[in-house]
């Protein structure tokens, strides 16, 4: 299964050096457009694959889908979470799966075989509310500030971690993101709420995770509500040695063009991790190399011959892929 999808984020356009969404070339051989790197060139590398096996008459022993999903920018929620559970999906009998990592900026192309789980919460504190000439105790304000601090001591030892240089994978992001509440500055509001953004590292014990959370929660006074607005569960990291076929296929395929592969953990988030909870193996990365990353980012681009190298490339690995 060759996965991609078609949604993008938005633009800044007066950021833009090219219209975002017109595909123009300039002498340099740059095709800027928004979702070039992230992931219409790879949506369209599949496809020029599966046409250009289908002209030399190639017949695989296996089924190929090419599938094209919406929403992976927002949680895929919409899109390849239902997918992978339905009664549709389950009749592909998919036994691989590929889909995106970034472009290379060199000529080793980074292969990820598992990524961090993202966990979205929101916390909202009801407390006592009154006029702000008073020191009431049990606030909004009181609880949400323990919330903060605790979530911020646990970034600020994530930090450290990562200035250690422990693998970005093995690191847990925390971010705070929003914040609402109050009516007015002298009114000391009955609720307030944060939401907190968090990558869970490969490594953390999702449970253990969730006890401290709800511990923060009772420590802050309770009359907190929880809502996971995202829960990523854990799921089994592909294989990246000789017991995987699909490892085998993409690391002896990158040899015969001189293009080196470096098993990771994807930081981020991508349809992939929907496929694995359903016991699939899979990896996600871009065969495009020597090109800038920068996706989500302004001018946005591939440069054109790169593109029609990774569409040979990609074509033998889906040979290879067929043959086994």
């Amino acid at each position: 299964m060759l996965n991609s999808h078609t949604d993008v984020v938005p633009v800044f356009p007066e950021y833009w050096t090219h219209a975002p969404f017109s595909a123009d070339v300039d002498s340099a051989g740059r095709i800027y457009a928004r979702g070039a790197q992230d992931t219409k060139a790879l949506g369209m590398i599949h496809l020029a694959a599966i046409r250009a096996l289908k002209n030399s008459g190639f017949q695989p022993k296996r089924t190929i889908h090419v599938t094209f999903t919406p929403d992976e920018e927002l949680g895929g929620f919409y899109g390849m979470a239902g997918f992978a559970t339905s009664s549709a999906f389950k009749a592909m009998n998919v036994g691989y799966a590929l889909d995106e990592g970034g472009v290379a900026e060199s000529n080793t192309i980074g292969v990820y075989y598992d990524e961090r789980c993202p966990w979205q919460i929101e916390f909202v504190c009801n407390g006592t509310t009154g006029h702000a000439s008073l020191l009431l105790e049990n606030t909004a304000g009181e609880k949400i500030s323990y919330l903060m601090n605790k979530f911020m001591a646990m970034r600020q030892a994530e930090v450290n971690k990562q200035k250690s240089g422990v693998n970005p994978g093995k690191v847990t992001s925390i971010n705070l993101t929003m914040l609402k509440g109050g009516v007015q500055a002298n009114v000391i509001p009955a609720d307030l709420s944060a939401v907190f953004d968090v990558r869970l590292s490969v490594d953390v014990d999702h449970a253990a995770f969730e006890r401290d959370i709800n511990r923060w929660c009772s420590e802050a006074g309770g009359g907190i509500k929880i809502n996971y607005l995202i829960k990523t569960p854990k799921a089994i990291a592909s294989r990246t040695d000789s017991t995987n076929p699909l490892w085998s296929v993409i690391e002896t395929t990158a040899k015969q063009y001189n293009i080196a592969v470096a098993p990771g953990i994807l930081v981020g988030a991508t349809d992939m991790r929907f496929l694995r909870k359903e016991g699939i193996s899979g990896f996600g990365f871009s065969p495009i190399i020597n090109t800038p990353l920068l996706v989500h980012g302004h001018n946005e681009f591939v440069y054109a011959n790169e593109y029609l190298n990774a569409i040979n490339f990609f074509t033998a690995i889906v040979s290879n892929l067929g043959k086994i």
